[in-house]
């Protein structure tokens, strides 16, 4: 269906996954994937993260400024923290949506110049696959596992089907 007047300010502006632990998924997302905290916003008991590539240079505004502009761009991911699962012995995680139960979720997606490269830095980072480049029939993307058990599939930039 095409795009109305009443539609064309419409935008994909961002996706939200709960975590653990933001001691081991904001470094996750921000040093291993080259993603830019945007805005955080405690809410008393719980954290909001924004983070995006910076593409758009939203890393470099103020931080008023950022927290502002995340609402008016695409590519956002906000990750959600509830105080006190990192410390609690009987927290289970979250279901990351590609088992039971919570099957529904499947995955995040990231694009690279060159897969090779991503794919050894990776391996060299110590990070978890689930999928590798030489697994299965499609030998063209990747699915690494961030902090909490999510899926985040790593495909080139240029991709046939």
């Amino acid at each position: 269906m095409p795009r109305t007047a009443a539609t064309e300010s419409f935008k994909f502006n961002h996706t939200m996954i709960r975590i653990k632990d933001p001691k081991l998924s904001l470094p996750f997302y921000m040093d291993t994937l080259g993603m830019d905290l945007v805005s955080e916003q405690n809410m008393g008991d719980f954290t909001l993260y924004f983070l995006a590539f910076n593409y758009d240079g939203i890393a470099s505004l103020p931080a008023e400024q950022k927290a502002k502009a995340r609402f008016n761009r695409e590519g956002i991911l906000e990750l959600t923290h509830n105080h006190g699962t990192e410390s609690d012995p009987n927290f289970q995680g979250y279901a990351n949506g590609n088992s039971e139960p919570g099957r529904g979720f499947g995955h995040i997606a990231i694009t690279v110049n060159n897969i090779e490269e991503a794919c050894a830095r990776f391996e060299s980072l110590g990070v978890p696959f689930k999928k590798r480049l030489t697994d299965g029939k499609m030998r063209h993307i990747a699915f690494i596992l961030d902090p909490d058990g999510y899926w985040v599939e790593v495909v080139p930039q240029a991709l046939s089907l």
